[in-house]
């Protein structure tokens, strides 16, 4: 996969990668600078001559200029790698921005194409007796029906027609299509006589 920048994808194992590499550079740098430590306390600065131009014998000039050579050369790695380390992070960053943001999309779409692929509700359940055959089959308050057995949207006249359905099914399954939470469920309700008034409850 590429980057929207056009570069290789960049991936947290190759973050850290570039941590490691640092913490290398960082670690023979600090090892350099010991060794400079050892010869007098030379640093990167302290001329290698003495009073009169001569090279000082107290020390070991080939060791010194050395370390110090290659303090300048990993102290520019160092910097290259920290500027990777940045891009990568940067990289990483807009990438995982860029995935909420298409999955916000993905999920607003859906939600979206859900609503629209919502049958029209014709009647909503206002109460549910506890212990009725309504309340075992699992019907709640407020779920908006949709299909009554034969009963929908399009033949539905009044509230007549689903108590003549609840009396011809007394005792057999109904398929009863409810919205409940912006989602459409299914409920297997059998119409039968229980301690309440009615079929149903």
């Amino acid at each position: 996969m590429a980057e929207p920048g056009g570069g290789p994808s960049v991936t947290v194992s190759d973050v850290q990668q570039l941590v490691r590499r640092k913490d290398e550079i960082e670690a023979q740098i600090k090892a350099c600078y010991e060794l400079l430590e050892g010869q007098k306390g030379v640093g990167m600065h302290e001329p290698l001559v003495d009073a009169e131009g001569f090279p000082r014998a107290d020390i070991d000039l080939y060791q010194v200029r050395t370390a110090r050579h290659n303090i300048i050369c990993l102290q520019n790695d160092h910097k290259a790698v920290m500027k990777q380390v940045e891009e990568a992070l940067h990289k990483l960053h807009a990438r995982e921005k860029e995935k909420h943001a298409k999955d916000e999309a993905e999920a607003l779409a859906e939600a979206m194409s859900q609503n629209q692929s919502l049958p029209q509700a014709f009647a909503k359940v206002n109460a549910v007796t506890p212990g009725s055959p309504a309340s075992i089959s699992g019907l709640q308050v407020d779920d908006e029906i949709v299909e009554f057995g034969s009963v929908n949207v399009n033949n539905f006249q009044n509230l007549q027609n689903i108590a003549m359905v609840v009396q011809h099914s007394e005792g057999r399954p109904l398929s009863v299509t409810v919205i409940r939470g912006g989602r459409r469920v299914h409920v297997g309700l059998t119409p039968k006589r229980w301690a309440g008034k009615g079929l149903l409850g």
